[in-house]
């Protein structure tokens, strides 16, 4: 019996030994760019893959194509999240946004901003600011297109194998009309093959 509660006890020393907290200490930089699937979650390559589709496809678009002296002003609206995952939508967004500000054919409106921008209208009226100088509410830009757009997610298991599907849908609403002037997907299929552990 005493043998026997000795041997449970070092078991249980030598588990806690071999599977206890770690701390990663060591790091490196490396290229954001950089295609690593470590799991079968979607993750920031996903992202980069989808926000520049979408930003070739309306920069290239006809309507689009051409510089403008007054380019049109578009608001980057909700982009919905139908899959069963976690996906930071508002990073999308950002990234998507980000990316038509450096083509140089659009103005943006951030719609994040815009209580901050009430704030400081505030602020400005307030006498603190020279009244020559301060800026009042009413002249602000008002979008000529909304973009928005959901991701859909398909997932199939078969045996050790993992299929993972993806699709994002964007779309770019005039304003004024309501018509969808342009539309455009992109899809990504990721296959995962389970693999045994080994102690």
């Amino acid at each position: 019996m005493k043998t026997r509660l000795i041997a449970s006890v070092s078991l249980v020393g030598l588990l806690a030994a071999c599977g206890g907290p770690r701390a990663f200490t060591r790091g490196t930089y490396e290229d954001p760019n950089t295609i690593e699937m470590l799991s079968d979650q979607f993750n920031e390559n996903d992202l980069q893959l989808i926000a520049k589709k979408m930003v070739e496809s309306l920069a290239n678009s006809p309507r689009f194509a051409q510089a403008n002296p007054q380019p049109p002003v578009v608001l980057v609206g909700r982009l919905k999240n139908k899959t069963s995952e976690h996906i930071d939508m508002a990073s999308l967004g950002d990234k998507i946004q980000t990316g038509l500000a450096r083509t140089g054919r659009f103005a943006l409106l951030d719609k994040a901003a815009r209580e901050d921008l009430a704030e400081e209208y505030e602020y400005q009226g307030s006498g603190y600011v020279d009244s020559n100088a301060a800026k009042a509410p009413g002249q602000q830009a008002s979008a000529d297109f909304l973009l928005t757009g959901e991701i859909a997610s398909i997932v199939q298991e078969v045996g050790g194998d993992k299929l993972v599907y993806y699709k994002m849908t964007a779309k770019l609403n005039n304003v004024r009309t309501g018509i969808v002037e342009w539309t455009d997907e992109k899809e990504l299929r990721k296959k995962f093959e389970k693999q045994g552990i080994s102690w």
